[in-house]
């Protein structure tokens, strides 16, 4: 969901020639990005609380119920998604407001703006996500 939201509401940032890298002006479409996300995401967790409370129905057919039930749950699973994207995306807007936004919290290199374009909440640059993901396989098998 967060990607297709993205992808309907802002062009992709193109820098200026000679740009400096997380300049003001790309902080200002990031953080713009973040910011209405976690709107977007806040409002959509609100309204599932609303439907969940208008939709208790009491249902005297347990297959009904048991539809019902497995509905609720995965609706809360999603919610809790989004809830643990809106954490990460408050990190974010730390990392903007600190100065240290796109950039590698393992290695300290630049993220780079079309990893970021794609998933604003990045906080690793792509060899040490690519990194972690092949440790975590290894750990797994």
């Amino acid at each position: 969901m967060a990607e297709e939201f993205q992808q309907k509401q802002f062009s992709p940032y193109v820098p200026k020639k000679n740009e400096e890298y997380m300049s003001a002006k790309q902080l200002a479409h990031f953080r713009k990005i973040l910011d209405t996300l976690k709107l977007e995401l806040a409002g959509d967790i609100e309204r599932t609380v609303h439907t969940m409370q208008d939709e208790a129905t009491v249902f005297a057919d347990p297959n009904d119920r048991a539809s019902q039930e497995s509905d609720i749950a995965l609706e809360l699973r999603n919610r809790d998604r989004e809830r643990r994207l809106i954490k990460k995306i408050d990190e974010s807007i730390n990392l903007i407001e600190e100065g240290e936004y796109g950039y590698c919290e393992s290695c300290g290199v630049e993220i780079g703006l079309k990893r970021l374009e794609a998933r604003p909440t990045a906080t690793m640059c792509i060899d040490c996500k690519e990194l972690e993901e092949r440790r975590e396989k290894q750990i797994a098998k």
